[in-house]
């Protein structure tokens, strides 16, 4: 474990803030490095978890029902979910991070999202949309309807944990088409 001290990025307050990080294993993940940043000044608090491990680019799939939804899914700050039935997609970005779940719980996620986003939605089309896609998810947690959940991962840390799921390697065509979540700087 390492700690420095530095000025807040928010409160501006000299030597108030304490970096503190440090690495350990964790099951799925690999190693990893926990970061922390707390102020004692304004209580500005930030923390982050990486892998520091690169493992085999993974796809795993799993046919969603009723008898799955309490399958375990870990899901790296690198993956990207999906469920192309109903066009629903989430990508990694910069603030991404990791997490441990079930299918049931990645349902949930979804549906969130959708009800947030339909409160800044104005158009019909778009509305019926969104609510056409809220009731295909509620059927898939009530066992009426059954489509592929799918989780691609360049670095290899995210899995489902379901004697059904598939895994297979990703391909070089498919890894070039996904986002990781990291910004990349190329010299022009």
């Amino acid at each position: 474990m390492s700690k420095m001290k530095g000025d807040c990025p928010v409160c501006q307050s000299e030597g108030s803030v304490e970096f503190e990080s440090k690495t350990e294993k964790i099951p799925y993940f690999g190693e990893i490095m926990e970061s922390t940043i707390y102020c004692f000044k304004c209580g500005y608090k930030h923390s982050d978890m990486i892998c520091l491990e690169q493992k085999e680019p993974v796809k795993y799939s799993i046919w969603m029902d009723k008898a799955n939804l309490s399958a375990r899914v870990v899901r790296s700050q690198t993956a990207t979910v999906s469920i192309p039935k109903l066009g629903l997609k989430v990508e990694p970005g910069p603030k991404s991070q990791g997490y441990v779940s079930n299918i049931e719980g990645i349902i949930n996620r979804f549906e969130d999202a959708v009800r947030t986003a339909l409160k800044f939605v104005e158009d019909d089309e778009s509305k019926n949309k969104a609510l056409n896609i809220l009731e295909s998810l509620e059927k898939i947690k009530d066992g009426k309807m059954v489509v592929e959940l799918i989780i691609e991962d360049p670095f290899g840390h995210s899995t489902i944990i379901h004697e059904d799921a598939s895994k297979r390697k990703l391909t070089q065509d498919e890894i070039k088409h996904l986002k990781t979540g990291f910004v990349i700087y190329e010299n022009e």
